[in-house]
């Protein structure tokens, strides 16, 4: 019988290289010393059979057993091409969830000037129904997306946000806003975003959280820019040409997009079909699409009825209107900063603590009644909630591996967008109902702190642990 004395030292430091004879011969307890010495990952130890070629090393790659898995395996984690992607995904951003988040501005002008006889919440529906379309469709798009149907999907999606942005400056009735800005700008974006984010998944591994961090930029430099532009050009050229002008916007927006964006892994085949349902067999990933979904019912709030709400406190509506765009401004600077502190300590801590911020802030925000304490909520508002948005998916898509990753962000995508659904009318009938906004900021972040509840709990259940990189 061998033993683990037979075995030279040298060999130990890579121990896929150890003779398959020899392995054969040790026994379990020698097996479990060697993986104390080489310090394997916790969920690939060494076993008595399959450990010639195939054997992942610390980084996750294959061994010289097999090229092609080894290619395959190597993320870029920089390089000019691999920041194009990065760039192309800004772009993407900020012609879909940039504008989207928007719509705080288009709610406030749809209840003061084209739907003035509508309710609110009725409005509502039309902003509420594109951020669920965001992450309702990532179930198909990510599934396609695995399969190797990018171009199938992102393409014709960029087209159609292109031409329901022109159709929206023809529209005059309720159920044409409906359609055009809430199915249809919604089916577009959820075309684009299901796709273009799982693609960094092949291009950065280390690095993944701050390139999804500035790709989110893009986010919230568009829901910086698109506001003031709707603002300066209403009173210039009409609400038809301004939707006009946002289309042409889009359309180089996407263009780039489309010249820099590509999939760097070939299609994986992976078992089972549109559904995964053995994922939700793993805690950590139920928990937290569960938390997710809480949160979405809340987190959008703020960031809805802003300018409403400063309206109503007596600010001066030039200053009102802009209090989207603040708050957009400042996320910008909590994707990116986040972005990079998520890569050194862990997506899930750095986005437990934020999204706790952005709770207590909505709490805060319906009690900011004067122009100056309504500006630092939405400002610190706006920086923690970019944060959320940001590191959302980084952590969902380091749950499992590469080659299923569509699937898996569309699966939670596809529950979160239930939460973004229901969390504006909500917010709008608590509204109409008590006719403040103190109710709503009370629903809107307990929402939020429950999630946030729901997120320390799938750390506990990631790690074994309360504290510790996750």
């Amino acid at each position: 019988m061998s033993s683990i004395r037979s075995i030279d030292k040298n060999v130990l430091e890579s121990p896929t290289s150890i003779p398959e004879f020899l392995l054969s011969d040790l026994s379990q307890d020698d097996l479990d010393i060697i993986n104390d010495m080489v310090k394997l990952p916790r969920d690939q130890p060494l076993k008595k059979s399959g450990l010639v070629g195939d054997t992942p090393n610390e980084k996750g790659t294959q061994q010289p057993g097999d090229k092609k898995a080894k290619q395959d395996d190597e993320f870029p984690d920089g390089g000019l091409r691999a920041w194009l992607i990065v760039v192309g995904g800004a772009c993407i951003t900020f012609s879909t969830s940039g504008y989207i988040a928007s719509w705080g501005i288009f709610q406030a002008y749809y209840q003061e000037t084209l739907l003035k006889g509508v309710s609110p919440s009725s409005i509502a529906w039309i902003g509420s129904i594109q951020y669920a379309l965001v992450f309702l469709p990532g179930l198909i798009v990510g599934r396609l997306f695995d399969l190797g149907h990018f171009y199938l999907v992102f393409l014709p999606s960029s087209i159609a946000i292109v031409v329901a942005t022109f159709l929206i400056g023809q529209c005059t009735q309720y159920w044409h806003f409906l359609l055009c800005q809430g199915f249809a700008t919604g089916l577009a974006v959820g075309g684009i975003f299901g796709c273009g984010n799982p693609v960094i998944s092949h291009w950065f591994k280390k690095k993944r959280a701050s390139a999804l961090g500035y790709m989110a930029v893009g986010s919230s430099l568009g829901g910086t820019v698109i506001p003031i532009i709707i603002k300066n050009l209403l009173s210039r050229v009409g609400f038809p040409w301004t939707m006009r002008i946002l289309g042409f916007i889009h359309l180089v927006m996407c263009g780039i997009a489309n010249l820099t964006i590509k999939p760097r892994l070939p299609p994986m085949k992976v078992k089972g079909g549109l559904l995964n349902l053995a994922a939700f067999k793993d805690p950590p990933f139920t928990v937290y699409c569960i938390s997710s979904f809480i949160i979405f019912l809340g987190i959008y709030t703020a960031l809805i009825y802003v300018n409403v709400s400063a309206s109503q406190f007596g600010i001066s509506p030039n200053l009102a209107f802009y209090f989207v765009s603040i708050a957009n401004a400042s996320a910008a600077f909590g994707r990116g900063v986040t972005g990079i502190c998520a890569d050194k300590f862990g997506p899930l801590n750095i986005l437990i603590p934020f999204t706790f911020f952005a709770g207590i802030l909505t709490y805060a925000w319906p009690f900011a009644r004067s122009a100056g304490p309504l500006l630092v909520v939405i400002v610190i508002y706006g920086f923690s909630s970019g944060a959320f948005i940001s590191l959302l998916l980084t952590t969902i898509m380091n749950f499992g591996g590469e080659g299923d990753a569509g699937r898996r962000v569309g699966m939670f995508l596809t529950t979160s967008a239930l939460g973004a659904l229901a969390g504006p009318p909500i917010s709008g009938a608590i509204n109409a109902t008590t006719g403040g906004f103190e109710a709503v900021g009370y629903f809107a972040g307990s929402a939020i702190i429950l999630g946030v509840l729901g997120l320390i709990i799938v750390r506990y259940l990631k790690l074994g642990r309360w504290i510790g990189r996750v």
